[in-house]
C-alpha cells in the first residue's frame, strides 16, 4: 500500500471528512514520525510496533556488477519492530 491508497481508504471509511483534510492529518503523522526519529528519539505505537534508528559502521562493500571493493561511509537507518498484537494478528492460523 502506497501513502495515496492510505489516504483513499480513510476517505472511504470517513466519508465526514474531506480528502484533503485526511491527506493533511497523514502527512502530520508521518511528519512527526520522521521528526522524532531525526533527532534520535523512538516513536512506539503500542499494539501495532515501534520505529528507531539504528548506526550502521563504516565497511568494505562491492559493487554487484564489477565486483569492485567501494568503502561504504557509516549511516543511521530507520529500523521497525512490529508489536505483540500485529504479530499474533500476522500469525494466526486458518481453522
Amino acid at each position: 500500500m502506497i501513502k495515496s491508497e492510505l489516504v483513499q481508504r480513510l476517505t472511504e471509511k470517513n466519508p465526514h471528512l474531506y480528502l484533503r483534510d485526511i491527506e493533511k492529518i497523514v502527512n502530520a503523522i508521518l511528519d512527526e514520525v520522521t521528526n522524532a526519529l531525526t533527532t534520535g528519539n523512538r516513536v512506539e505505537l503500542r499494539g501495532f510496533g515501534a520505529f528507531s534508528v539504528k548506526k550502521r559502521d563504516a565497511r568494505l562493500g562491492r559493487n554487484p556488477r564489477t565486483g569492485a571493493h567501494v568503502d561504504v561511509d557509516e549511516k543511521m537507518v530507520p529500523f521497525f519492530k512490529t508489536g505483540k498484537e500485529m504479530r499474533e494478528r500476522l500469525n494466526l492460523e486458518d481453522g
